[in-house]
């Protein structure tokens, strides 16, 4: 599944910085990207449960 645009998380990690005199993050590991995949995976699937115990067909903000 890829959800994550790995070119995305560096852009992403720039303008998180924004303001920060140090913007001490210059680059971003390969594996940042397999774990924010697995991250969302997780997450997803929680709210899937929660939305399936409300006997929900759509998946909500509130589930996440």
């Amino acid at each position: 599944m890829a959800l994550i645009v790995k070119s995305n998380i560096k852009k992403a990690v720039e303008e998180l910085q924004k303001g920060d005199e140090k913007k001490d993050i210059t680059s971003v590991a390969e594996e940042v990207g397999m774990a924010l995949e697995r991250k969302i995976e997780s997450i997803l699937l929680d709210a899937i449960g929660r939305a399936k115990e409300n006997k929900r067909r759509t998946l909500h903000a509130r589930d996440l």
